[in-house]
């Protein structure tokens, strides 16, 4: 019985590259026909992606990023979680694509505001010497600015005294009058009498636009001078503020008191606001918005390095509380001296934010100790119309 042998046809080496050149033709008409859900979810979450490299490397560094700075740092959670669905409509290259959305979570995710810690955090009971501390920006002190008034000046004092606290840290005491431009708007006021009388037994200590009140022993007082670690055009105080220089030159205040036997240096801030004006692509009386962004860039910097080197400094124990005009998004953060504790932990909130006070999108207040002074218990509370910020309070003790 013979067998059949069977003879596969030979294939030259013109016909392989013809296939190939065919199949390599096939694949590229397929890319192009990929539906526009496709392309647009690759360019989305590689978007995204590239963004968050970028603020990683640029916040801080230059001023013309400083308005991407004010993003609501939840977007740097919310955003690739939302990303990763979309990733999986991009069918032919979804799991490649998903990598993108995901790798951004992880790079953004200490942006994001998120407070992890509170899920498991136990704050320490407090003993019964603890104190209360109250650190608030007041804007713009006892005026009505905000909606659902009238808030009143014997209102607002009222309001103070209701928080009851041994230590107060205020921001922004001074006005604002809108009819003037720029710095001729921040006006002095002197308000020490009522101040004493609605506080009797406390300590009165202003300093520019800062006032730290304290019913404990006052020690030592200071402010501390941003001009320094400013580039040189922009040291000299505005002319409009020459009769209150510390509105220029000093953003925080400095307050020794005596608590428990120990002395704790409390430090009352507020600083400049991030660089916006290049996102409302706008110029104002005070300069273009190029000039505006540079200087809230310059000024932020030279206040958080004006903290740096009275810290390094200092031997005390250190609170440190006010309004940083600082988001957990901004790189700027990066600047607090390593010596001090983020006390956000002990804050009961996994998304805690005060501004605006009522809504609550950003976290521009803050309370930094070092470690030997310890945190019981943290609040943000709502500030009843009289400010845009919420109020910070905070039991506390030194060990």
């Amino acid at each position: 019985m013979s067998e059949t042998a069977s003879v596969e046809p030979s294939i030259t080496e013109e016909e392989r590259a013809e296939h190939a050149t065919r199949s390599d033709g096939a694949a590229q008409a397929g890319r192009r026909r990929r539906p526009w859900r496709v392309r647009l979810a690759v360019l989305a979450c590689t978007a995204w992606l590239a963004f968050v490299v970028l603020h990683r490397i640029l916040s801080n560094r230059f001023y013309w990023w400083g308005p991407f700075d004010v993003i609501p740092p939840l977007a740097f959670a919310l955003v690739p979680l939302a990303l990763i669905a979309v990733a999986q409509l991009a069918r032919p290259v979804r799991w490649r694509l998903t990598a993108a959305p995901v790798l951004a979570l992880v790079l953004g995710l200490s942006c994001s505001g998120l407070n992890f810690s509170t899920l498991w955090y136990t704050p320490p009971s407090a003993p019964s010497d603890a104190i209360k501390l109250v650190t608030w920006n007041t804007q713009y002190w006892d005026q009505d600015l905000q909606p659902g008034g009238p808030h009143t000046t014997d209102g607002f004092y009222a309001f103070l005294r209701g928080l009851d606290a041994d230590v107060y840290l205020l921001q922004e005491y001074a006005h604002v009058d809108m009819t003037k431009t720029h710095w001729a708007q921040a006006r002095g006021i002197d308000q020490t009498a009522r101040l004493r009388k609605e506080f009797p037994g406390y300590e009165v200590v202003i300093e520019g636009r800062n006032v730290t009140l304290s019913r404990l022993p006052v020690v030592g007082h200071r402010w501390l001078d941003t001009t320094t670690w400013l580039p040189d055009d922009l040291k000299p105080v505005p002319d409009a503020l020459r009769d209150r220089p510390l509105f220029y030159s000093s953003q925080t205040q400095v307050t020794d008191i005596r608590v428990n036997g120990k002395t704790v240096s409390f430090y009352n801030s507020h600083l400049f606001q991030p660089p916006q004006r290049l996102m409302r692509l706008q110029n104002g009386p005070e300069g273009s918005m190029f000039e505006v962004d540079r200087l809230n860039f310059e000024m932020r910097r030279a206040s958080y390095e004006a903290i740096r080197k009275d810290v390094a400094d200092n031997p005390h124990r250190i609170v440190l509380g006010g309004d940083l005009n600082t988001s957990a998004a901004m790189g700027i953060k990066s600047m607090i001296p390593d010596r001090l504790v983020d006390q956000s932990h002990a804050l009961p909130s996994l998304y805690p934010a005060s501004w605006p006070s009522g809504k609550r999108v950003w976290r521009l207040d803050w309370l930094f100790t070092t470690s030997n002074v310890a945190v019981s218990r943290y609040d943000l509370l709502d500030s009843k119309g009289f400010s845009d910020h919420s109020v910070q309070r905070i039991t506390l003790w030194p060990r």
